[in-house]
């Protein structure tokens, strides 16, 4: 049993998954302080509120779901441009040439092929002449 683990534990998506959530977990304080010390700053600046989150019709808090998607945004936004940043350290793989081995009965027709091509352009240059 340990060693199904192991190799489960080892392979490279559970790696990679397990790589995402650390980074994932510093990224996100990156982007809170961003939110809390450059967003709302500027948010504060615009509207002269700290927080939306105050924002209420009678027992309605639309302020709380308002300041969720402020964040959601930035933080999307954030992500697409830290991805788009990594995407061009990464190296373009050069599609690999798939090379084709034909049979002798298709090596036979694409023979026929050329020479009735080869016959049928002799044909155009003696009609035009």
């Amino acid at each position: 049993m340990w060693k199904e683990f192991k190799q489960f534990a080892m392979k490279g998506n559970v790696l990679d998954l397990a790589i995402g959530v650390i980074i994932g977990g510093a990224f996100g304080k990156i982007v809170s302080s961003l939110v809390a010390d450059i967003i709302t700053p500027i948010i504060v600046l615009l509207t002269g509120r700290v927080h939306v989150e105050d924002l209420a019709y009678k027992d309605i808090k639309y302020g709380v779901f308002l300041q969720n998607v402020i964040d959601f945004f930035v933080i999307a936004f954030s992500i697409f441009l830290f991805v788009k940043f990594l995407n061009r350290f990464k190296r373009k793989e050069e599609p690999k040439k798939v090379e084709v081995k034909l049979e002798r009965s298709e090596e036979l027709l694409a023979e026929i092929r050329d020479l009735l091509k080869e016959r049928q352009d002799l044909f155009k240059k003696d009609e035009t002449s």
